[in-house]
């Protein structure tokens, strides 16, 4: 499966829109990850669980939305973007979209 953030695929030609798919990861915090982040906050520097979190959440979206495109018979997703909200306090949706298509 390819995965493009733009509009075309160089050398290929596309030859269907088979339509829009996402894929969608939502993680809480954890307490032990908060303590470890308010002392980070302190001295600072990178809050690498949050950062771990954050990566999981998007490559467990990537894979959600890959699996939708496959389902359609998808080549590729061309125009993929990624969306972070937070839910509620303390958890955030990551959410991967873009455009099924097939390819020559």
């Amino acid at each position: 499966m390819i995965l493009v953030n733009t509009s075309e695929i160089t050398g290929r030609e596309i030859t269907e829109m088979l339509g829009l798919v996402r894929g969608n990861s939502i993680r809480a915090r954890h307490i032990g990850h908060d303590i470890m982040a308010g002392l980070r906050n302190i001295v600072g520097g990178e809050v690498k669980e949050y950062t771990k979190m954050i990566t999981e959440a998007r490559e467990e979206a990537l894979k959600r939305m890959v699996e939708a495109a496959e389902k359609l018979g998808a080549d590729a997703v061309v125009n993929v973007r990624f969306s972070t909200s937070q839910v509620m306090a303390g958890a955030a949706e990551i959410l991967a979209y873009g455009t099924a298509v097939k390819l020559r």
